[in-house]
């Protein structure tokens, strides 16, 4: 009935009250998931999401969620990840509200128009860019973060103006299952659904129409995800990973250096999409950089991270098993012990690794830190620029020029010097990947941009018609033809009011000495 009703007729002029009623109807030909995707587009045509003073709303509801709902968020990461409450705060919710607090505070400067440069044609007229909302989009979370990776793009799709519906990760299923109950508690039900299930449901999702995907993972279901929407010509954003290379130079302070880097590395028990996935050194420091991390490992876990409640445990056995396989023909330097039935892998340093050992091959997603020896920065260059263009590169070393030297020579979605993962915390930097780690960007205003569209908007008078002359055909413009390249030239307004300040206190400099001479 539905599709006879959507042929015959446009969804805007279908009532609404006769639309729900058709989908209950045809609710047992259609699937779960195709009537969640067609109740949020009709709410979203109805244009409730589009006014500045609903978007805050939401999101200040969003932001009281996150508050209100912070014990039942920690407890259902702990089922999942085994973080404490302090690590769940710190790596999941803080940055959801700060990012909720700076697009509230910013979201008016956002959505206004944004006037552009002009030329001598068109210096009446209004130009600007207008960002407006894309529609619905479609948002599939990760599990290694389930909250941060899944309500950040969230809350840039509700700033946007748009509909989102929202699929969590299965395989953090405490966390999937809180955010199916809850979330709907605050949000606008139609336009923000909650759709939980597995490979089926996500499949049968991303059979649907979508004006945007944001998808977070692998690169391998990344590009199924693409393939998907390419079917009805979605623009997608793709937030995957890689192998994030880790570059120490000989001249660092190793200590400084070691400590950074294993707080990166070994944070969520490895499983953080932009830890530091290898170490690229020169041979003479090797066996300092594992007696380094050794120590912070100490410092951090105490002599038995097992026991230790702030180290976390991987997700599930089928990671367990393939990060275990990746130790095959690697010499342990630091660890290596686990316990199955827990899901438990200690944190692990594997020295004298090759480009072609197991652990190379793939990115890691576990707590294992191979180090890569290299003869200096030039074979390290090379052998990042031999391989995938990685989420993020790290590179330790007390000199700017070394520094700015990889980062002219090299490519990957974000470089950090002298530290680790922190690049995620600052707002107004954009993060996602190049490559085979990604495509698109988000946070603060970049995702807000990235889940519009930046419409080109030009509004000229109906007056004035003689100077228009010299878009029609020559012979109607013979008279102007001399000015045609001088008009179209574009016109850079802030410097033309520059040297209209220049020239008027010029004049009344000249004005002031000629009276103060007499």
């Amino acid at each position: 009935m539905l599709g006879v009703v959507l042929e015959s007729r446009s969804i805007q002029q279908y009532p609404v009250s006769l639309f729900y009623q058709s989908l209950t109807q045809c609710g047992s030909r259609m699937s779960r998931e195709q009537l969640v995707v067609e109740r949020a587009r009709r709410a979203f045509q109805t244009g409730m999401s589009k006014p500045l003073k609903f978007r805050v709303h939401q999101l200040k509801n969003l932001h009281r969620f996150i508050t209100e709902r912070r014990k039942d968020i920690a407890d259902a990461v702990n089922k999942d990840l085994n973080k404490t409450e302090h690590s769940t705060e710190l790596f999941e919710t803080l940055g959801l509200e700060g990012e909720i607090d700076v697009a509230v505070e910013r979201l008016a400067e956002w959505a206004a128009p944004r006037p552009v440069e002009k030329s001598l044609l068109t210096i009446l007229d209004e130009v600007y860019i207008q960002p407006e909302p894309l529609g619905v989009v479609l948002i599939i979370g990760a599990w290694n973060y389930p909250w941060a990776v899944t309500l950040q793009p969230l809350i840039a799709a509700i700033a946007a103006g748009n509909a989102a519906v929202v699929k969590p990760s299965e395989v953090s299923s405490h966390s999937a299952k809180v955010m199916e109950e809850l979330l709907s508690l605050y949000l606008d039900k139609e336009l923000y659904p909650v759709v939980c299930g597995g490979v089926s449901e996500t499949q049968e999702l991303l059979r649907q129409r979508f004006d945007h995907i944001f998808y977070t993972g692998n690169s391998t279901v990344g590009k199924l995800v693409m393939e998907a929407a390419a079917r009805h010509l979605t623009p997608v954003t793709l937030e995957l990973g890689g192998k994030s290379p880790c570059y120490i130079d000989k001249d660092v302070d190793l200590r400084v250096a070691c400590r950074r880097i294993t707080w990166g590395k070994f944070v969520n028990c490895g499983q953080t999409c932009i830890a530091p996935d290898y170490i690229l050194c020169e041979p003479s420091i090797q066996d300092r950089v594992v007696e380094e991390i050794r120590k912070c490992i100490m410092e951090f876990y105490t002599d038995d991270p097992k026991s230790f409640e702030d180290y976390g445990r991987i997700i599930n056995q089928r990671h367990f098993q393939r990060v275990m396989s990746l130790l095959e023909g690697s010499t342990v330097a630091i660890g290596g012990d686990s316990d199955q039935s827990q899901c438990y892998i200690g944190p692990t340093v594997l020295k004298d690794v090759t480009g072609g050992s197991k652990v190379m091959q793939e990115e890691i997603f576990g707590p294992l830190l191979p180090i890569v020896t290299v003869s200096g920065v030039d074979e390290a260059i090379q052998f990042i620029n031999e391989r995938e263009k990685p989420l993020a590169l790290y590179v330790f070393s007390p000199d700017n020029k070394l520094i700015r030297r990889v980062i002219a020579e090299t490519s990957s979605g974000a470089l950090v010097a002298n530290d680790c993962l922190v690049h995620f915390t600052v707002s107004a930097l954009p993060f996602g990947g190049v490559g085979n780690s990604g495509m698109g960007r988000y946070h603060s205003q970049h995702g807000f941009d990235q889940l519009s569209h930046l419409r080109a908007c030009l509004i000229k008078k109906l007056n004035l018609e003689d100077a228009n002359a010299m878009r029609y055909p020559p012979h109607t413009a013979k008279k102007l033809g001399w000015a045609r390249f001088f008009l179209l030239k574009r016109v850079n307004l802030r410097r033309l009011r520059r040297m209209a300040l220049l020239a008027l206190f010029s004049a009344m400099a000249a004005f002031i000495v000629q009276r103060f001479l007499r």
